[in-house]
């Protein structure tokens, strides 16, 4: 596999030395940082064509003839010698020289744009000849940012003009290579835009509409694929009286068949294996040894260099099943030919009450080696000293397997650089000077489907390949689980494979389950749980009841009752046991067979009463003071802080906005999986962090977990019979079904949510519930009810003394009133809206108020005011990660490019729209966007492509849309001349 080496920035005009030229755009010249001025069109002309040529010398006959063309005025000789004088003085000496009646440049190489721009191509082309992708997409990537506008802009003469136009198909041409390594590594979303952006300014280009077909199928939009094939068909036809390339007919043939080898850029080929070589004195290699291909590779690359040198020791750790051993006896076969003189193995008993002796060991290694027991000393130091001398100039290869420590280990490796050690560990070696250190890991899905069919058989794998794939997800992936898992089954021929599936998937019974005569998955944990130090195995235990896949050191340290750097210590010392991981600094997790471990040791062995439950409540504690933190950071001057359950921990606010958010999208799955099981003495803790975490769901970074929280509180809070719980969470619901377009839902949770506050006196319940009311009024067309809703919550927020309220709800007043075409008193409502959130300091939530003014302009025809607000907008809802707002304000600027006569600007737009919105915004959103893109691509001629996507706008609407949605789509689609299929669709 070509892997992708560093391709460094492009370097700023600014940071580089000497004399430096651009083509590129306008013709300029700099000294280090410094502009040198070069004078006049014709002055620029006659730099340009000596530029261009690259050192070669033009005669003062080309010069006269590029710069003037046929008719050259009386004087052209003497202006080009007062021109090459004047630039003589400008640039250093000796760079501009007159040669045989004409002139040249001697420039550096490299100080010319243009020069850049060809190395960069040429190695874009060597790196995409070797496989490395990515690599060659960096460096067109880094070629095209050299263009600045139009090549030789406002140069005179004919052959700048020649050259402007060589130039710019050249730059086409590499763009066009650009987005096709853009597709091929997967970036066909991304490339929507610009694809559809170039395929409308240059529509007899077929490459550009092959690249736009290929990434729309890929996108899974087959019939906008099509439908590109047809306009530019009809277009070619229509222009220049010729059908498609070759290329172009035989994609949309692949497309219409659904041909598979488009669904996917090609995989690079995986590393070859390491050729396998058999020892003599090891445990035999397992038969049905799977995958690992890249740790073999890394591990027979450091046991010999091409010099013959050997790396001394490679030690690898990681939890027990593993498959640490299995690897190492793997690798100690292939690497046999390199240890002619002989292959050592001991099993160290390191995870055992009993470890080896050192001394021992190094008595059966000194026999095995041809020392007799007389000649054996007693002592360790001797016995060391003397096993050392004795492989001294000997090449022997030592397998040190399940080694308790480094101090164990120590004594038994070898002095020679001519020998090897490979040591197996559950702990990392860190204090192991000079070892080649390696943390084994899991198998990938593919590899332990593999191990699986390998014991059990394809016969009877291949009717049930989902039920295998769920069973070795079961086994969290970990080779000893599954061989236990596949052999259990291989001796139970009535069992099928969703028989083990469903035993494996009660997560009460699955390590009992994880057992077939001597191997036991519990039993190989409890040997690494047994030597933990008492403080050790209570992290172990606490740690393992939280629901997250990891968790952060601050949450550790609160969950755990200590100091940040109390906790640190441990887990650390916990991770270097291999029963604790660490992806990344400052955030912890177990293997999720360890997880259950731990839970079950919790349940067996916690010795305080309650202490469970306590560490809970405090990790709780801890995700409801910062989430209120966070939000009170965002949205300062916000209300619901106020409104919240009391805790005990620190509610510090943050540094300021972004790191409030950075804080909040890091967290989100922790957060809201230790949520979802609150026990009832939580229950309102667990809703109000749900509730200020909102921003989750509203930005999509995890809407999908907020509802599935969200909906488990609702029903926890109904069974405990506690309606302030229940109103809150219904909110919640509400809330999202609101943003995906759910609108008679959201409506119906948030009335219950209303009646279920009545009695509790709610007032931040009432304020949301309200507004959310209004909002769901206004999208559903009901635009008196709206504003009856939304003035009833401007009320209840400005009786709350909430600001950020008042100003959200003034924003979405100013949106009914344009609903209902009063556009002079809506601009005054956002208006007000943006002075709120302006009084209130720098925030987020100003972005939506400026959407809200944008609209309003919008509107009034204030085309250039909108663009303006709106692009400000977008930029804040980019930097904070909100997707949702981000998509819905490059819809709301593809209107305004539309409505200002820029439709190529317009249909990019609405392409980078749906593609923030892919997975977010509901289907609602995603027939108003497009519905905007058909009517770019109409105003474009693309009407076929144009019909497609009404016809899929049309048939959301018809499931999701309201009968005057329907209708006003219909009639744009007749306007435009569409077919009648699509009118009935």
């Amino acid at each position: 596999m070509a892997e992708a080496r560093s391709v460094g920035p492009v370097q700023p005009r600014s940071r580089r030395e000497g004399l430096h030229f651009s083509v590129l755009g306008p013709v300029r010249a700099w000294r280090n940082d410094e502009a040198l001025p070069v004078g006049s069109p014709q002055q620029r002309a006659l730099l340009a064509a000596l530029l261009l040529r690259e050192g070669r010398t033009a005669t003062v006959a080309e010069l006269i003839d590029g710069m003037w063309g046929e008719e050259p005025p009386p004087q052209a000789l003497a202006a080009v010698r007062t021109y090459a004088s004047r630039l003589r003085k400008v640039l250093a000496p000796g760079v501009l020289e007159s040669n045989s009646g004409g002139y040249a440049l001697r420039l550096e190489p490299g100080a010319l744009d243009l020069q850049m721009v060809e190395d960069l191509a040429a190695q874009a082309e060597r790196a995409r000849a070797d496989g490395a992708i990515v690599e060659a997409r960096e460096y067109l990537h880094r070629a095209l940012a050299l263009w600045d506008g139009e090549p030789l802009a406002s140069v005179p003469g004919p052959y700048a003009e020649t050259q402007r136009v060589r130039l710019e198909e050249w730059r086409l041409q590499l763009l066009e290579s650009r987005l096709g390594l853009d597709i091929e590594t997967g970036e066909h979303v991304e490339a929507l835009s610009e694809l559809t952006r170039l395929t409308a300014a240059h529509p007899l280009r077929e490459r550009p509409h092959e690249l736009l077909m290929l990434a729309l199928y890929r996108c899974g939009r087959q019939a906008e694929a099509l439908a590109v094939y047809a306009d530019t068909r009809r277009l070619l036809a229509e222009e220049l009286g010729v059908d498609p390339r070759p290329e172009l007919s035989a994609l949309q043939q692949r497309i219409l068949r659904f041909d598979t080898e488009l669904d996917a850029a090609p995989a690079d080929e995986e590393p070859a294996p390491a050729v396998p070589l058999r020892p003599n004195q090891l445990p035999a290699a397992v038969p049905d040894f799977t995958g690992r291909a890249s740790f073999v590779q890394e591990l027979a690359d450091q046991l010999t260099t091409r010099d013959g040198s050997l790396v001394a020791v490679s030690a690898l750790g990681g939890i027990g099943g593993v498959g640490k051993t299995t690897l190492a006896v793997h690798i100690a076969h292939t690497a046999r030919q390199h240890y002619p003189d002989g292959q050592l193995y001991v099993n160290l008993q390191g995870a055992s009450a009993r470890a080896a002796e050192p001394e021992a060991v190094l008595g059966t290694f000194l026999r095995a080696l041809g020392t007799t027991d007389s000649a054996i000393p007693e002592s360790l130091d001797e016995r060391a000293a003397l096993y050392r001398a004795t492989l001294d100039g000997r090449r022997v290869l030592v397998l040190l397997d399940n080694a308790r420590d480094a101090t164990q280990v120590r004594p038994l490796l070898p002095g020679t650089s001519g020998c090897a050690t490979i040591v197996t560990s559950r702990v990392r070696m860190i204090d192991l000077a000079g070892a080649h250190l390696v943390d084994l890991d899991v198998m990938s899905p593919e590899e332990a489907l593999q191990l699986f069919i390998r014991i059990v058989g394809e016969p009877r794998v291949a009717a049930e390949r989902e039920a295998a794939l769920d069973v070795v997800a079961a086994c969290g992936f970990l080779p000893l689980a599954i061989r236990i898992a596949a052999s259990r089954l291989a001796a139970r021929r009535t069992w099928t494979v969703s028989v083990l599936a469903a035993k494996l998937a009660d997560e009460r019974r699955r390590l009992n389950e994880l057992q077939a005569g001597d191997l036991a998955v519990k039993a190989t944990f409890d040997l690494g749980y047994n030597q933990l130090e008492p403080d050790q195995a209570r992290a172990y235990r606490l740690l393992g009841l939280a629901d997250s896949h990891d968790i952060s050191l601050p949450a550790a340290a609160a969950m755990l009752a200590l100091t940040v750097h109390e906790a640190e210590d441990l887990l650390e010392s916990l991770v270097d046991t291999s029963l604790l991981e660490s992806a990344a600094p400052g955030r912890y997790g177990y293997h999720d067979l360890v997880r259950l471990h731990a839970r079950a040791c919790a349940e067996r062995d916690e010795q305080l009463p309650g202490e469970s439950e306590a560490a809970l409540s405090r990790l709780l504690d801890f995700y409801l003071a910062r989430t209120a933190a966070a939000y009170a950071t965002d949205r300062p001057g916000d209300r619901l802080t106020a409104h919240l359950e009391p805790t005990n921990s620190d509610r510090a606010a943050f540094a300021d906005a972004n790191a409030a958010l950075e804080w909040l999208f890091t967290e989100a799955s922790a957060l809201l999986a230790s949520l979802r099981n609150a026990r009832s003495s939580a229950l309102r803790r667990a809703v109000d962090t749900l509730w200020a975490a909102f921003t989750l769901a509203e930005s999509g970074t995890a809407q999908s977990q907020y509802a599935t929280v969200a909906g488990a509180l609702r029903d926890t809070a109904r069974r405990e019979g506690d309606t302030h719980a229940e109103a809150r969470a219904t909110l919640c619901l509400a809330q999202v079904d609101l943003i995906v377009g759910r609108f008679d839902s959201a409506e119906e949770l948030a009335a219950t949510a209303m009646s279920l506050a009545q009695n509790s006196r709610d007032v931040a319940l009432r304020c949301w519930a309200l507004n959310l009311r209004g909002s769901i009024a206004q999208y559903q067309g009901r635009h008196a009810e709206a504003e009856h809703h939304y003035s009833a919550a401007l009320d209840a927020y400005r009786h709350d003394g909430d600001r950020p309220g008042e100003g959200s709800v003034l924003c979405n007043l100013s949106r009914v009133h344009l609903a209902q075409g009063r556009v002079e008193s809506a601009l005054s409502l956002a208006e007000q809206g943006v002075s709120v959130y302006v009084d209130l300091g720098p925030a987020l939530r100003l972005a939506n108020a400026k959407y809200a003014l944008g609209l309003a302009l919008t509107q009034a025809e204030r085309h250039e005011e909108a663009s303006g607000v709106l692009r400000e907008a977008h930029a804040a809802f980019r930097d904070n990660h909100q997707r949702l707002w981000e998509g819905m304000t490059l819809y709301r600027l593809a209107e305004v490019d539309l409505a200002t006569g820029q439709p190529v600007q317009a249909a990019a737009g609405a392409e980078q729209a749906l593609g923030v919105l892919a997975d977010l915004g509901g289907e609602r959103r995603r027939a108003n966007v497009l519905t905007l893109l058909g009517r770019a691509l109409g105003a474009l001629g693309q009407t076929d492509r144009a019909r497609t996507c009404w016809r899929e706008a049309l048939e959301i609407l018809g499931r999701v849309g309201t009968a005057s949605d329907v209708a006003d789509l219909q009639s744009l689609m007749v306007d435009a001349g569409a077919d009648s299929s699509a009118q009935s669709a």
